[in-house]
């Protein structure tokens, strides 16, 4: 596999609102359960509809997918895990960009809220983060 430094294609900006969504299986559970070590019983046994807990680092992984997609090297992150996700639920995450500035070092620092909100709009997760953009 080879890695190359991407460039940035889309410019963010202070104000605006990412949105996208996603539900988690029971095998990503499973796979984020062996990477991890997070083994808690509820993770690995299935509740009386058939559900898996999800790992709340792996909700989290919501959020940090804005810093994937614009190549953000993360300073600080801050998770705020309000209720259960279960395998099946679809997550709607809401980030908006609070700020988005080009420094004198010729990086662009990043700061963004998020809110990730279950199929019921219960809110599930909320948060933020900052870092720099490479």
């Amino acid at each position: 596999m080879s890695y190359t430094k991407g460039e940035i294609t889309t410019s963010l900006k202070v104000g605006e609102i990412i949105t996208f969504e996603r539900a988690f299986t029971i095998r990503d559970v499973e796979l984020f359960t062996d990477i991890s070590g997070d083994e808690g019983i509820h993770h690995r046994t299935l509740d009386e509809q058939g559900r898996l807990v999800i790992q709340g680092l792996l909700t989290a992984t919501l959020p940090t997918k804005i810093g994937g997609d614009n190549n953000v090297l993360a300073r600080t992150m801050n998770f705020e895990f309000l209720r259960p996700v279960y395998t099946g639920d679809i997550i709607i995450c809401e980030v908006k960009i609070e700020k988005y500035e080009r420094q004198e070092n010729n990086r662009t620092t990043i700061i963004a809220s998020f809110l990730c909100k279950n199929q019921h709009e219960k809110e599930v997760l909320k948060g933020n983060f900052a870092g720099v953009i490479l």
